[in-house]
């Protein structure tokens, strides 16, 4: 029965089929492999279906529609060449038409102040101006900032020029009144006609400008540039009825002024009556005008006391000055005019009319000495500013001083020949790039003094300058002829009384000087360093050149015999000989200060003094030279007449009128 039942089992499993090879572990195994073969293959599918950045980069290049320009109007022509010469041959290029400031200032000094309304309840519509503010290091030339106060250009043409862009400047930003202040003096007659003349040119580019459409015109909608003209002398007179826009008028009435013989010329006067009765135009109903004024004269005005109040005026009204003046003279308060007869009936030979144009400063901060072996000359330097009154004037203002002179020449002498008519002469003229550090303080006179004040080194050399600018210094006698002994004993000593009144004034000034030795360090300022150190040099040379020649004729008082028996004079030259040990150690002082000078200092009017007082040694020598001297006259005996002096011959001489 048993092996029926296995039989029946054996039956069962060949119904079954074949036991498999593979077990269940290898199972498994495959089937792990198969997922993650599926897996890869999705993850490459995705990977293909990314955009791939295959490094090019196409560029398509597209013609843009250009919209052509409109073309210039021939009047206008641009160039990209920096020339020379810019208006009427401006002296210093670039630098003669472009304003200058000390440091930038994004800040104006000029503030135009709101009109305030009397109701109470109602506020003063302010008005939106399209246009840009400047901001980091640069600056539009349409905005009026601070500047340096002078620019010197050659000629009254120049000058205009310039103005014609400051007055489109100020077209830009609001509707304008141009008020021009003429000096009546007669010598200013021959440029008021060539002003005339560029007046003409002035209106018509400006007419030229709004006739192109310029924004400054288009955004106005009733004369945006109204004129006054004004002129002056000892008084103020109005040219004009009323502001006008008619060249014809304004014409006439430039053409119509007449020399004003008083002499006198008020300038600080004309301008605070200008001002006062042009104020009403910046009024919102006389549509906010801005107000220029602009001055012409040729000298420092008679009334330069008033300057104060004439700034504080214009500056309280916003009202930009501009003057086309002259140049100041350094350190001095009168400069020469050279005045030719206009009449060929009279002597043609030049005249030298002394008029007021300095000094450059509040106060003198030179001294006033002549230079040894130069006889009565004293030349005149050019400042690089003008006058201090006017120049402060424009300064505080806004505004401009334009220091016109036709023989402008840096770098070489000017001689009085090549002075033109009715000019100042200068002998020399300075870089304006080189004269922009040393700016006189244009600060109201008791902010000055307490400048002058607050530095012993600034106090010691303002005094010392007045104690020179109100006499000068003598000259001395060099040459002593020998006729026998007492007659020389008398010449020398007389020439000792002349250095024995010389000398305390000398020690005196000295002494002030260095009494601000102290604090010299202090000073910051280039124009107070160079300004004392010149004076204390100067003032140095001078004591031992003095004391020096005092010696040296105390010597020759005791007797001297000649070398050549032919001669019969002694000459003192000037030479590195010094009779005392103590005259060599203040030569020594002085020459260390006047080097400081022509070292740090180059290309300054202080330099080129420094360098002349240089020129000559400080110490004496005792040369002999021979001089004909007549024979004493036998008692009894009458001397010869002297022969008549020879008349001059030619038309004749009349006297400069005042100018």
């Amino acid at each position: 029965m048993v092996t029926a039942l296995q039989d029946a089992d054996d039956a069962s499993s060949c119904a079954q089929g074949p036991v498999p090879l593979v077990d269940g572990e290898s199972a498994a195994w495959g089937l792990s492999l198969v997922v993650h073969l599926i897996a890869l293959a999705g993850l490459t599918a995705a990977t293909l279906a990314l955009p791939v950045n295959s490094g090019r980069i196409d560029l398509a290049l597209a013609a843009a529609e250009l919209v052509e320009a409109e073309a210039l109007s021939q009047e206008f022509v641009s160039s990209d060449i920096a020339h020379e010469a810019i208006g009427a041959a401006a002296a210093g290029g670039l630098d003669g038409a472009l304003a200058s400031a000390a440091a930038f200032s994004q800040r104006s000094l000029v503030i135009p102040e709101a009109d305030l309304l009397a109701e109470m309840a109602e506020r003063p519509a302010v008005e939106l101006v399209e246009t840009e503010i400047a901001v980091g290091p640069e600056a539009t030339a349409a905005i009026n900032v601070q500047g340096a106060g002078a620019v010197g250009v050659t000629g009254t043409e120049g000058a205009i020029d310039r103005l014609t862009h400051e007055i489109l400047a100020s077209l830009e930003q609001r509707p304008t009144l141009v008020v021009w202040l003429f000096d009546q003096s007669g010598s200013l007659r021959a440029e008021r006609a060539n002003v005339v003349k560029r007046f003409r040119r002035i209106y018509e580019e400006l007419g030229v400008i709004e006739a192109a459409n310029n924004p400054a015109f288009r955004r106005h909608e009733d004369k945006p540039l109204l004129t006054a003209v004004v002129g002056f002398g000892a008084e103020p007179r109005m040219l004009t009825d009323k502001p006008t826009d008619s060249f014809e008028e304004i014409e006439r009435a430039v053409t119509s002024i007449a020399d004003d013989e008083t002499g006198r010329e008020n300038v600080f006067q004309a301008i605070a009556m200008s001002a006062e009765k042009f104020r009403g135009y910046g009024s919102a109903k006389n549509g906010r005008r801005r107000v220029m004024l602009i001055v012409f004269t040729d000298e420092a005005g008679d009334d330069a006391a008033a300057v104060d109040e004439t700034v504080a005026v214009c500056r309280k009204l916003a009202m930009p000055v501009y003057v086309v003046g002259r140049p100041a003279p350094f350190g001095r308060q009168t400069a020469y005019v050279k005045w030719i007869d206009p009449d060929p009936k009279f002597d043609q030979r030049p005249q030298w009319v002394p008029v007021t144009l300095g000094p450059e400063s509040a106060m003198p901060e030179s001294l006033k000495l002549r230079f040894a072996e130069r006889g009565d000359e004293e030349e005149l330097l050019d400042s690089g500013f003008g006058p201090y009154g006017l120049t402060r004037l424009c300064y505080e203002t806004g505004g401009l001083y334009f220091a016109v002179h036709p023989n402008r020449a840096v770098g070489r002498r000017v001689s009085g020949e090549e002075t033109d008519n009715l000019s100042a002469h200068f002998s020399a003229f300075f870089d304006a790039d080189a004269m922009r550090r040393y700016q006189p303080d244009y600060l109201p006179l008791a902010d000055y003094a307490r400048l002058v004040q607050s530095n012993a080194a600034r106090r010691a050399l303002v005094q010392a300058a007045e104690m020179t600018w109100l006499s000068q210094m003598e000259n001395v006698r060099l040459r002593f002829p020998k006729r026998d002994e007492a007659e020389l004993a008398q010449a020398l000593s007389l020439a000792q009384r002349s250095a024995a009144i010389l000398q305390p004034r000398i020690d005196l000034l000295c002494q002030t000087l260095l009494a601000g030795e102290a604090e010299r360090d202090a000073l910051r300022e280039p124009r107070w360093q160079a300004g004392y150190d010149l004076a204390v040099g100067r003032a140095l040379a001078v004591k031992a050149r003095t004391d020096g020649y005092n010696i040296m004729l105390a010597q020759a008082k005791q007797g001297m015999p000649f070398k050549n028996e032919k001669n019969n004079t002694w000459v003192l030259r000037a030479d590195e000989h010094f009779a005392a040990s103590g005259l060599e150690k203040i030569a020594a002082k002085a020459r260390t200060y006047l080097e400081g000078v022509v070292r740090d200092h180059p290309g300054t009017p202080w330099a080129m003094l420094a360098e002349r007082e240089l020129a000559t040694p400080l110490g004496w020598r005792w040369d002999e030279d021979y001089t004909f001297i007549p024979p004493p006259a036998e008692p009894g005996e009458a001397r010869p007449p002297e022969p008549p002096r020879p008349q001059p011959q030619g038309p004749p001489r009349r006297d400069p009128p005042p100018l």
